[in-house]
């Protein structure tokens, strides 16, 4: 069964009309994989965007664990107990370890990519504590931190080597979107 959450490029800007400016992209009328597709080969850190909001949210989250990991592994404790965080709220997405994981990523290192994954998996519900409140999380927050992390993580490779390593990402992106992987 397809995960696609968007048929057309167009359909995922109506939704997320702030995309626009955050991927400084043109969204047109045209099949959001063919799109994909087409982007990933002319501008891949545009499509990741397009990818971390073309997926739903624990796909995007997978997705962007996945992808860490093959272009720049966590290498330190905090790297890793954040992907941890992230990766357990995967295997079981239970309302207490996505806030566990909101938690792990708010006091980790915001310039880690593996940081922005927890953060992603927490961000991934519909609502959060926030002091003695929970107030709603806004629905492209999840989108926006694996966005972060697969760029931070891109930052990390050899440059000759980072645009080939993005593509790769994105065809996994592709395949889930699909409902292929």
């Amino acid at each position: 069964m397809a995960r696609l959450r968007f048929d057309t490029a167009r359909d995922l800007l109506e939704a997320f009309p702030e995309a626009k400016d955050r991927l400084r992209i043109e969204f047109p009328n045209e099949p959001s994989l063919q799109f994909l597709a087409e982007l990933s080969g002319r501008s891949p850190d545009a499509a990741v965007g397009f990818c971390a909001y073309l997926l739903p949210r624990r796909e995007a989250v997978w997705w962007g664990c996945q992808s860490v990991r093959a272009l720049s592994a966590p290498a330190t404790p905090q790297e890793q107990t954040c992907l941890r965080a992230a990766e357990d709220w995967l295997k079981d997405p239970e309302e207490d370890l996505r806030i566990a994981a909101l938690k792990t990523g708010q006091g980790s290192d915001h310039q880690q990519a593996a940081t922005w994954l927890a953060l992603a998996a927490g961000w991934a519900g519909n609502s959060m504590p926030f002091n003695d409140k929970t107030v709603a999380v806004p629905p492209d927050q999840t989108a926006k931190a694996t966005r972060a992390a697969i760029l931070i993580a891109a930052s990390k490779c050899e440059p000759k080597q980072r645009e080939q390593m993005l593509k790769a990402c994105l065809k996994e992106g592709q395949r889930l979107a699909a409902g292929e992987a």
